[in-house]
């Protein structure tokens, strides 16, 4: 029998995940930075904190600011004994919580730092404990801390060696982001990394069925039979659907832009594969196209023992030969 794969995967975007965060987030960003909550309100009357970017209720776009808060009442909670240093906002027990600021009508998941378990309990009025270095993130608030009776909120703390960019709106932000994880290939898909270390690409087959699924992840999606046939599938195939991607450095592995990836439907197989291709220009790439893989010299159990696909010299497939897969 076949020893099982077990590959280790990181999952890192090189200086952060960077998106832009459009007028409705970006304002709520803008008052944490400067200090204050606001939220929205919406065609029922309701508040809502966080800000959703569209009426829940109509679709249309949301109404007035409203400014919120700064006390808030824990509507549940959940206590976190043992947090994992690094990985969450606090590196000391700490609750997460369910928060509704004075004023508004929806909770705001945020984390307490109350000290101990037995200082939790729901209705418990908290505040917020601004960092001193505020960004326009939901961490500008470092915690909510428990509140006594006639107990004032403290004002958010005066930002220093703030930039005169750093004053305007916030437009985006970057989230650091690292996932590492392994993934055990199972039964059917180490037989077609075993293949492709062959140069050949193996398919599975359930018994109740005809259909072949090229890198089968060991059960047919249509009934969900496991697909304990080995069935190999040819290396060439016919193109069903493309993108040209213009977009540089998506990955490390990717050549210079413009380039084209596809779906291919592999001949004996009821599935696409996806693929490079290379060989042609961008404007020459069309459905139906036939095309043949290029096998790496030194083959490995990875995709990579396929470097790209290129046009195999055959005529175009007839439209209605795969109209089925797009």
């Amino acid at each position: 029998m076949t020893e099982t794969f077990v590959s280790h995967h990181v999952l890192e975007y090189p200086g952060g995940y960077t998106r832009s965060v459009g007028p409705v987030v970006g304002r709520f960003l803008t008052s944490l930075r400067d200090g204050k909550i606001e939220g929205v309100k919406i065609s029922d009357g309701r508040v809502l904190v966080p800000p959703t970017e569209y009426d829940p209720v109509t679709s249309d776009p949301v109404g007035d600011f409203v400014e919120v808060g700064p006390l808030g009442t824990v509507e549940t909670w959940t206590w976190v004994e043992k947090p994992r240093v690094g990985k969450q906002l606090l590196d000391k027990p700490f609750a997460f919580a369910l928060i509704r600021p004075d004023g508004a009508d929806t909770a705001w998941l945020h984390v307490v730092d109350a000290g101990s378990k037995d200082m939790m309990s729901t209705g418990m009025r908290v505040a917020p404990r601004w960092s001193a270095e505020r960004v326009g993130s939901v961490r500008d608030i470092a915690a909510w801390v428990p509140l006594s009776d006639g107990e004032e909120a403290q004002t958010a703390p005066p930002r220093t060696n703030v930039s005169d960019e750093e004053e305007g709106p916030v437009t985006g932000m970057i989230s650091p982001i690292r996932l590492e994880y392994d993934v055990t290939a199972g039964e059917a898909l180490t037989r077609f990394l075993v293949g492709m270390s062959q140069g050949k690409i193996a398919g599975g087959r359930a018994p109740s069925s005809d259909e072949v699924y090229a890198a089968s992840r060991g059960t047919d999606p249509k009934t969900g039979d496991p697909t304990s046939i080995e069935v190999d599938v040819a290396d060439r195939g016919t193109v069903t659907t493309y993108c040209v991607v213009n977009i540089p450095g998506l990955s490390d592995l990717a050549p210079p832009v413009p380039y084209v990836s596809a779906q291919i439907v592999l001949d004996g197989a009821n599935n696409m594969f996806f693929g490079l291709i290379r060989g042609l220009e961008v404007d020459e790439m069309r459905m139906g196209l036939r095309v043949k893989a290029v096998w790496a010299e030194e083959l490995k159990p990875d995709y990579r023992s396929i470097l790209h696909w290129e046009p195999s010299g055959e005529p175009d497939a007839e439209y209605d030969t795969y109209k089925e897969y797009l």
